[in-house]
């Protein structure tokens, strides 16, 4: 991986069942459509590309990919799931039920 500057980015490597489980989410289409883009963006991550790659194949911001990136870093798959907002709007809650 070549890097185009800043800072260098943690490796993201996912176990047997994290692949399965985002592999899951990012083609289900019963999914919420949030859920679906934070799982395709880790998946992008494992693959060893750097935030402004990811945001540029999924077409999302690059300030998105590397905050998924880091959340995952953190928390593995709870961290895709467990924010605080999924709690206020209903319709998001689908989001905590899945990643049960």
């Amino acid at each position: 991986m070549i890097s185009n500057g800043g800072r260098p980015k943690a490796l993201l490597i996912l176990g047997d069942d994290e692949r399965l489980k985002l592999d899951a989410w990012a083609s289900r289409p019963r999914s919420s459509q949030r859920l679906v883009q934070r799982a395709k963006i880790i998946l992008a991550c494992s693959e060893g590309l750097e935030n402004k790659a990811v945001a540029a194949r999924l077409r999302v911001n690059p300030v998105t990919a590397g905050k998924r990136r880091r959340r995952f870093l953190d928390d593995r798959i709870a961290g895709l799931v467990g924010e605080p907002q999924l709690a206020v709007a209903g319709h998001d809650l689908r989001i905590l039920q899945e990643a049960h």
